[in-house]
């Protein structure tokens, strides 16, 4: 009973970590590179974009202010789909993003503000790089951003934001997620680039969105290294001894029928590591030159022999 209990209390000691961890990587990239040229790929930073526009209210605070009352809805209309390791991420990506804003670090001595001043369009802004490198803000802070929401995810917090009114779209409409995500997205970057009458908001907040995405799914989930083949072939029994003997993997056989001259066919199917596939491609070469072969990626995989990419949050 105390092993289990030493258990539960290191692994939530461990996300715990994690969620710290992701939230400075994304106040990072809030902080230094995206907030100050109003380029948030969408989200709740994209609303506190036009508020802090409008009434100066701090960013990171804002987003605190905003996600309560979106966690309360969320737990009045969808019950308990974000638990306390989302609130906690929620609470602390909102107070990092102000803690590393680059004017209250030179508060703190951490920082020479003047070296981080710039002037763009008559407007005082703090940021690490300087207009003439607005690109290379964009491209960081998203990368930045990207990698701590993905930390985040995968210690199985949140940052609420955009994630509950999109739960709430797919429950109360049936929508996808996917679609949910880019009706939600879609409506705050155009809403920001309207209330800061700057059209060019647009552009940058969908380059933004693309980069952040693509990246929080590489670090919550990692890199896809396993590929399917499919094989036709009249020798697929050599072939099969052959992927047994050399790579150590299994197959499975479908029955199909070819298109052209409607004869009965055996199609293998094997899942390997992308580094095999060199091998397993002269394999069948070598035994029947004339086989047909498709290789395509594989999502995820769960079984012997493999480790599942996927996020498991009920864990």
């Amino acid at each position: 009973m105390k092993s289990d209990r030493n258990r539960f209390l290191a692994r939530e000691l461990k996300y715990l970590s994690g969620i710290i961890i992701g939230s400075v990587f994304f106040a990072i990239g809030y902080s230094w590179f995206l907030l100050p040229y109003n380029m948030a790929p969408g989200g709740v930073g994209g609303i506190t974009q036009i508020v802090y526009y409008y009434t100066g209210i701090p960013n990171g605070t804002c987003m605190i202010l905003i996600n309560i009352p979106l966690f309360i809805i969320s737990l009045i209309t969808i019950g308990k789909a974000f638990g306390a390791n989302s609130l906690f991420g929620m609470l602390l990506s909102g107070l990092m993003t102000d803690v590393m804003n680059l004017k209250f670090l030179a508060t703190l001595g951490l920082a020479d503000l003047e070296k981080y001043t710039h002037l763009v369009n008559g407007r005082k802004i703090y940021a690490l790089l300087g207009p003439e490198d607005m690109l290379l803000s964009a491209v960081a802070g998203s990368v930045m951003l990207g990698i701590g929401l993905g930390i985040i995810f995968k210690f199985r917090g949140s940052t609420g934001g955009t994630d509950i009114p999109v739960a709430i779209i797919k429950q109360k409409t049936g929508l996808s997620i996917g679609a949910g995500y880019y009706i939600v997205e879609t409506g705050i970057i155009m809403a920001v680039a309207a209330f800061l009458k700057d059209p060019k908001i647009l552009i940058w907040g969908f380059i933004n969105l693309y980069i952040t995405t693509k990246v929080t799914d590489l670090a919550a989930e990692g890199l896809p290294y396993i590929k399917g083949v499919f094989i036709i072939s009249d020798a697929v029994a050599e072939i099969q001894k052959k992927i047994y003997c050399e790579l150590d993997r299994g197959v499975t056989f479908f029955k199909g029928m070819s298109g052209y001259h409607k004869k009965d066919i055996q199609v293998l199917f094997c899942v390997l590591n992308r580094m095999q596939i060199p091998r397993i491609t002269e394999i069948v070469k070598d035994i029947d030159p004339n086989a047909f072969m498709i290789v395509t990626d594989v999502n995820d995989v769960m079984g012997y022999g493999f480790k599942t990419r996927r996020i498991d949050l009920k864990e």
